[in-house]
């Protein structure tokens, strides 16, 4: 017999248990069905594990640094990454087992844990049960992707996932993918101890970024001893000793690099072969990720899709504001689109780096005229008082309108200090406003009215 509920929600990433107890919380009996585990990639294998190991990668590597600040440490700096580990589960298992005490004790949810697939588009087959909705929401995420190189299915390798299992320092990590979660890893393992070798396709690491910009990590990973080789092609992989053996033409020369382990970080695909699309009429693009409107409706009525499976940037703040457009407009009354936001993210290497709105590519193809100003963090005093003055502050304005294009703050606390100008660009504050601001000393972020102060028009 089928089960008639109001709402379904399908995977228990970063918008789905937050869009079930709202539901809930207005009226609907609402079905909550998560495969595995609760909180999604943030929670189990992303943000949460990723950056409580890389605050311990960060204490090992000041421990060695003590001495610039006169600290005698009182011997060399070692690593227990059963440690390292224990404390990251604990959180991890923390943060998880709230999120499910929370979702299944909230009235009106029923937490069903299986693999959800569709029997048409208002049909929801689980655990050999029927259910039906009028509102279904996907919430499913993505996974690590892993490339089809020779020799990649008789040799070990590690994910972004597996590797967070690790119970001791490699000797020798190869990562192929110097993006974003390759890069926050590659940097992580060598503050642990480990050789660090990385492999990247293109020409320049992070290659969204600017071209500055890239130029300064990679120089701030080489200075940690980390090895960088860029244009990688023709990639294969084989065992080797115990460990691995990578080939690959290395623009246009062989080379070949032996390691103890294997991190494959080259993207990421999404959750929805259990899904069975088809049956419901849901329309996906030739990768898999469901296509979606302004306001996150499939093409089919009364099913939305939210976060990482619709393929937009995989972060978990867009993956949750997802769930708030979509509760707003169905609970709320109000109108909100995905085209509201503005595109903010960070990259968590040390020093991180801070990125809200256009990059100079970006600025540039606008045709506009535009400002810019750029800082190197050797002139800012906090910088310097902390003895980490690498990176750089970059910001772009409009020059006719003198409102905020886009910055870059590759800086100690760049994650934080973007945040300044994420809200001044939401607000369509003009930059007068902010360069005429007193900030307090001393900061990081009081150097922004100066930097704005000294804007030349981008040639």
């Amino acid at each position: 017999m089928p089960e008639l509920f109001d709402a379904i929600v399908i995977g228990g990433g970063q918008a789905g248990p937050f869009l079930a107890v709202k539901l809930a919380e207005a009226g609907m009996k609402t079905a909550m069905i998560e495969r595995s585990h609760m909180g999604g990639t943030c929670v189990n294998n992303g943000c949460m594990p990723t950056k409580t190991m890389v605050a311990s990668a960060r204490v090992a590597h000041m421990a060695r640094r003590a001495a610039e600040y006169g600290i005698n440490v009182g011997g060399p700096v070692t690593v227990d990454m059963k440690v390292v580990k224990a404390r990251k589960d604990k959180i991890v298992e923390t943060a998880a087992t709230g999120l499910v005490d929370w979702v299944g004790g909230t009235e009106n949810i029923e937490l069903i844990w299986g693999a959800a697939r569709f029997a048409g588009p208002k049909v929801v087959e689980v655990n050999g049960r029927q259910l039906h909705a009028p509102r279904i929401f996907i919430n499913t995420g993505g996974r690590p992707s892993v490339p089809d190189w020779p020799g990649i299915a008789q040799t070990p390798y590690l994910t972004s996932e597996t590797i967070l299992d690790l119970e001791e320092v490699p000797e020798h990590l190869i990562v192929v993918g110097g993006s974003y979660i390759g890069l926050e890893y590659a940097q992580m393992f060598r503050r642990f101890g480990a050789r660090v070798t990385v492999i990247e396709h293109g020409e320049r690491l992070v290659s969204r970024e600017d071209e500055d910009v890239s130029a300064a990590i990679k120089e701030i990973l080489e200075g940690e001893g980390i090895a960088v080789h860029l244009s990688a092609r023709d990639i294969a992989v084989a065992r080797h000793e115990g460990g691995v053996r990578l080939e690959a033409n290395v623009g246009g020369v062989s080379m070949s690099a032996e390691g103890s382990h294997l991190l494959v970080a080259v993207g990421r695909t999404p959750n929805v072969e259990d899904l069975d699309l088809l049956a419901a009429g849901i329309v996906a693009s030739e990768r898999g990720y469901i296509r979606v409107d302004e306001q996150l409706r499939t093409n089919v009525e009364g099913i939305w899709a939210m976060g990482d499976v619709t393929g937009h940037p995989a972060f978990t703040h867009t993956s949750y504001n997802d769930f708030e457009i979509v509760a707003a407009n169905l609970l709320d009354g109000e109108v909100r689109r995905m085209s509201d936001r503005i595109d903010a993210y960070a990259l968590y290497i040390d020093p991180p780096l801070g990125r809200v709105g256009m990059s100079e590519a970006e600025v540039r193809k606008s045709g506009r005229r535009a400002l810019v100003g750029k800082m190197p963090m050797t002139r800012v005093g906090r910088a310097k008082e902390k003895a980490e003055t690498l990176g750089f502050m970059k910001i772009f304005v409009d020059a006719d309108s003198q409102l905020f294009l886009g910055a870059s703050f590759l800086c100690t606390e760049g994650d934080e200090i973007v945040h300044a100008l994420i809200d001044a660009m939401s607000g369509r504050v003009p930059y007068t406003v902010i360069a005429r601001t007193m900030h307090i000393h001393p900061t990081v972020s009081e150097l922004i009215p100066t930097l704005l102060q000294e804007l030349k028009p981008l040639e």
